[in-house]
């Protein structure tokens, strides 16, 4: 089946790697977990502190009361290619990955693109801080607890144009820091997308760490989506742009294998994957398998953003 190539842009509308460039630091030390430059108030005392507080963390508005996946299992048991195909891989070579300092170029039909320090997007005064134990699925299961905050709170800050209707991210291309990158594995770099109301809802989240840390490097660091009524490949990691745009883009494992791998990707029992069956899920921790849920039990927070549409056309 041939690829989907993705489009390369005319030279002028480039950003120039030296403005690229330009881009403040966001921690202080490596030792410091969101230092308090960034986000003051979110770790209080120390790193130690804070992990000692999640299992305390009174059940918010989406949070599942379910037992955490093992920290261990959920930072050495990756998916993510830019690092190698094995599970493994990535805890193993992302360590190379430089992620300070960090920057994220905002474009597209908004009335305020450009680039920003990571540093400017976790501006405390602008976005709450938030802790989620959330599920998520890929071809096993987690409950994680992230912490981050909803992805709509910084789209807000750039003012959508009408036209906006789809918002696409990308991730950091750099075959040096990521040897995955060196294997025609997907048309890099990594692009995923979504519809803006998906966007828009308090559920998608933009996190920036998890178990009360920073978030590794195997995980997407520094700044990565989670989309928890999606499947894994959705929630693209280490991201360096996020562009609104009119037209439905195309995320990078639906170029590869579009009979796989929908534009939408929405954990439903009833689709078969053309590979295997999708009706139960292997969470990593425990023996055998489960009953999957649709939306992955996010049903009442986001049906209303299918209505009328056929999930199994559009997965």
């Amino acid at each position: 089946m041939a690829r989907y190539r993705y489009p390369v842009p005319p030279s002028h509308e480039i950003t120039p790697r030296e403005l690229y460039a330009q881009r403040r630091r966001f921690m202080k030390q490596a030792a410091v977990v969101l230092g308090a430059a960034a986000l003051p108030g979110l770790f209080p005392g120390s790193a130690l502190a804070w992990r000692d507080r999640v299992s305390d963390v009174a059940p918010g508005r989406f949070n599942t009361d379910e037992a955490l996946t093992d920290r261990e299992t959920a930072t050495s048991y990756n998916n993510f290619f830019e690092f190698g195909t094995g599970k493994e891989d990535p805890k193993r070579h992302a360590q190379q990955l430089r992620t300070d300092p960090w920057s994220v170029r905002i474009e597209g039909e908004v009335d305020r693109p450009g680039v920003y320090t990571l540093e400017d997007i976790l501006k405390p005064h602008d976005l709450e801080e938030r802790i989620y134990r959330l599920r998520c699925v890929e071809a096993w299961s987690m409950v994680i607890p992230w912490v981050g905050f909803p992805l709509g709170d910084l789209l807000r800050r750039f003012e959508p144009t009408s036209r906006a209707r789809f918002v696409e991210f990308e991730t950091l291309h750099d075959p040096e820091q990521m040897p995955g990158q060196r294997r025609d594995i997907l048309d890099w770099p990594y692009r995923e997308g979504l519809r803006l109301d998906e966007a828009m809802h308090p559920l998608t989240l933009l996190a920036v760490g998890m178990y009360g840390e920073v978030l590794p490097n195997q995980n997407g660091a520094p700044l990565r989506l989670v989309v928890p009524w999606k499947y894994g490949f959705k929630s693209i990691k280490s991201i360096v742009a996020i562009r609104l745009v009119e037209d439905q883009p195309v995320g990078s494992w639906e170029a590869s294998q579009p009979r796989e791998y929908g534009f939408y990707a929405n954990v439903n029992p009833n689709v078969r994957h053309p590979r295997w069956h999708q009706a139960t899920e292997r969470r990593l921790g425990e023996r055998g398998r489960r009953r999957t849920l649709m939306f992955n039990g996010y049903e009442e927070q986001v049906a209303a953003l299918y209505t009328g549409m056929d999930l199994e056309k559009h997965f």
